[in-house]
């Protein structure tokens, strides 16, 4: 068991890992190591997620969800397997944690009657210095 949060725990099982190619430059060995790790995590069908935290982790993981509710990650920035698997399933669990954090609900706020005074008397003042610009008339 892969320990998220005090309330949240995923099976060992429920992650799939496979190893590809990374990509990018590299000597004689690049193109026959599989360094690159891919982790692919089935959130939608997940004991350990309820819905609401599977629709908060699909806006966090964006790209990164399938349309089938699989969290796959891909972690190549070491030369290393292991470094690898650990990088990806730590992104993955703290993807998992962020989103198991409710989002703060937002308190609407009240603008102060002092500064719609003040607004309205700067419109006041601004108009009639525009006033003082029109055309003058000859009887004045």
């Amino acid at each position: 068991m892969i320990r998220i949060t005090e309330n949240i725990s995923i099976d060992e099982t429920e992650i799939e890992e496979s190893f590809i190619r990374a990509t990018g430059p590299g000597g004689q060995k690049v193109n026959k190591s599989e360094t690159a790790v891919q982790l692919r995590f089935d959130a939608r069908h997940s004991s350990a997620l309820s819905n609401a935290h599977f629709l908060r982790l699909k806006k966090l993981a964006g790209r990164r969800m399938t349309a089938d509710g699989y969290v796959v990650i891909t972690a190549r920035s070491f030369r290393t397997q292991e470094q690898n698997r650990k990088d990806a399933m730590d992104r993955l669990i703290q993807l998992i944690r962020d989103s198991a954090k409710p989002p703060r609900t937002r308190r609407p706020t009240k603008t102060p009657k002092a500064q719609k005074r003040k607004r309205l008397e700067n419109k006041r003042h601004k108009s009639s210095i525009k006033k003082g610009r029109g055309a003058v008339s000859r009887d004045e």
